[in-house]
């Protein structure tokens, strides 16, 4: 995102919100962690951890601390970030009821940032860098029956070889308060000693592709009461009478798989993206007719707890909210969130275009203000062995998490050129990796030569596209501000593209960009279109929702009537 601020030469006064999440839902994340895949032994170690921080070779402690809030957030009750060559150690202790103590004991992290050390009862269990994807350690040998402990030393230098995202020390604008630590649900899950340990589905319009990794040869899936069998690490099952999944009817179909052993429960849906010429035109598409994808871009940021909200039902508000308010798609910026985020959009009918987390470096002149006149080529970064290896992993493993969500339809590698490098070669191979996914090589700007769409982000001009050999995608526009009184981060300082007095004004603008600007472009061919942005965050108040989320900023009725034009021409 580019934008623009009000400059102040004093500190800002930071005001700490009070978010609805924390007065209509509880702290809770106990929900089952990955519903695509759920088993029935399973325990959340979520909740309370003994947290101290290691200095100098001196251990000092801190206190309890809520996981999985990051400790620089209000609701993990610590407050703190780590300073320079300071670690954070967690500890938990844990007992294993009767129905866990099975063959292997896995530990699951969601996401910890960014480098993690892993202990039980002492005895090492792993390390895992990268602080945006989940990791798993096999710790059976090291439990026993009674009391256990694990231990979890983290280190976060934010270290730009690695995937950081919008976080910065010395926050304000548009990077935002940094966190660290543990930011994703801790779990335990009891398998078998010979267990299924992925599951991959590839759906079309009539049937599904099951593929599994491990468990026992002969397995039976179990599908709206019909079994079956089948030898082998892969099945395709035609559906009869297939309900396509849509926003408007995310239509999902609920199995059971077996081996013997082995039992996990599931789902799936029946849905193609694709790219094809219509009337002359290339477009998107959705199950084989051109959809427009009408979009919000999510920064997934809470005030109370920054990566993290305090319930999972953050994620469900904030999606049902874009929902009521026309929106069919989020654009997930520069962040991975837990399952359950995917779960409630392949639920509720949400489409997820998601951007990978950038690494490496930001140039304001190079990455924002020569793009920003004009200045879209010949401009290259450079990435060591390091940050390749790296990002690429990144990459590669983001797909595989992802991979089983029929709301994830588009991925984006690079964003306005922030770490960008080898751009095509990265297409060519993503694109062979996951060729059921829309590939955006590089989103706003610096274009190569490869990439599946024209992805272009237009501030402070006239929305003017012109549409060439590939599908027509505004990544990015808008950002209009309008600070709520009572509702703001920042009391001092705003953040935004164009100042509105007040929501109506907002509205009004926003109505007007929308008609005047981005349905004309729609009925010449336009895909998709992402509004900056869902809600408010930090400094920025160019959200459709305030940061607290207690204030929708523009009237339901008013924007539907603006989706239903826009997605009516997109057909």
């Amino acid at each position: 995102m580019n934008a623009r601020k009000n400059m102040k030469k004093k500190l800002p006064q930071l005001c700490t919100l009070h978010t609805p999440f924390e007065t209509h839902f509880s702290c809770d994340w106990n929900m089952y962690p990955r519903p695509q895949m759920r088993r029935d032994a399973w325990l959340s170690l979520n909740g309370s951890w003994k947290l101290s921080v290691l200095a100098g070779g001196a251990e000092t402690d801190l206190g309890t601390i809520t996981v999985p809030f990051p400790p620089e957030s209000r609701l993990s009750g610590i407050g703190r970030a780590p300073e320079k060559g300071e670690k954070y150690i967690y500890r938990r202790s844990f007992t294993l009821s009767a129905d866990m103590v099975r063959a292997r004991v896995l530990l699951h992290f969601g996401a910890v940032d960014q480098i993690a050390a892993v202990s039980v009862n002492g005895s090492p269990a792993g390390t895992h860098e990268g602080g945006y994807l989940p990791f798993t350690m096999d710790v059976t040998d090291a439990v026993w029956n009674g009391e256990n402990t694990v231990t979890v030393t983290v280190t976060d230098e934010l270290d730009h070889d690695f995937p950081w995202g919008k976080q910065r020390k010395k926050r304000g604008g548009m990077w935002y308060t940094p966190i660290s630590g543990i930011w994703q649900t801790v779990w335990l899950e009891s398998v078998p000693e010979n267990c299924i340990r992925t599951l991959r589905l590839t759906p079309s319009l009539t049937g599904v592709t099951v593929e599994t990794v491990g468990g026992n040869p002969q397995k039976t899936l179990i599908l709206e009461g019909k079994s079956y069998t089948y030898t082998g690490d892969s099945f395709t099952l035609q559906v009869e009478n297939p309900h396509l999944w849509t926003p408007e009817d995310p239509y999902l179909y609920n199995f059971t798989l077996t081996d013997g052993t082995d039992r996990i429960e599931s789902y799936f849906a029946l849905r193609t993206v694709t790219v094809q010429e219509c009337g002359g035109v290339p477009r998107l598409c959705l199950n084989g007719k051109p959809y427009f994808f009408h979009g919000l871009l999510d920064q997934g940021y809470f005030p109370d707890g920054i990566y993290t909200p305090a319930s999972p039902d953050g994620y469900l508000s904030d999606i049902l909210t874009a929902k009521r308010l026309g929106f069919n798609m989020l654009r997930k910026h520069i962040k991975i969130e837990p399952d359950l985020f995917y779960y409630f959009c392949d639920v509720h009918g949400m489409v997820v275009f998601q951007d990978m987390v950038n690494s490496g470096g930001y140039s304001f002149l190079a990455d924002t203000a020569l793009p920003t006149v004009g200045v879209k080529r010949g401009i290259r970064h450079r990435a060591s062995p390091k940050r390749r290896a790296i990002f690429e992993n990144s990459l590669r493993e983001t797909t595989e998490l992802l991979y089983n969500h029929p709301c994830v339809c588009y991925y984006t590698v690079f964003n306005e050129g922030w770490g960008q490098y080898d751009a095509d070669r990265l297409y060519g191979e993503m694109k062979k990796t996951d060729p059921t996914r829309i590939w955006d090589s590089t989103s706003g700007w610096f274009t190569e030569r490869d990439s599946d769409v024209q992805s272009e982000h237009v501030y402070f001009r006239k929305i003017r596209l012109k549409i060439g050999k590939r599908p027509l995608v505004l990544s990015e526009f808008g950002g209009y501000s309008c600070r709520i009184e009572g509702h703001c981060f920042n009391l001092d300082d705003n953040y935004g593209y164009r100042l509105c007095a007040d929501p109506a004004e907002l509205e009004k603008a926003l109505i007007a960009l929308y008609t005047e600007e981005v349905l004309p472009a729609v009925r010449d061919g336009l895909s998709a279109a992402v509004l900056t942005q869902l809600s408010d965050v930090e400094d920025e108040t160019n959200g459709l929702l305030t940061y607290d989320r207690c204030v929708v900023k523009v009237r339901e009725e008013n924007m539907r009537a603006v989706a239903e034009k826009l997605c009516e021409a997109g057909k």
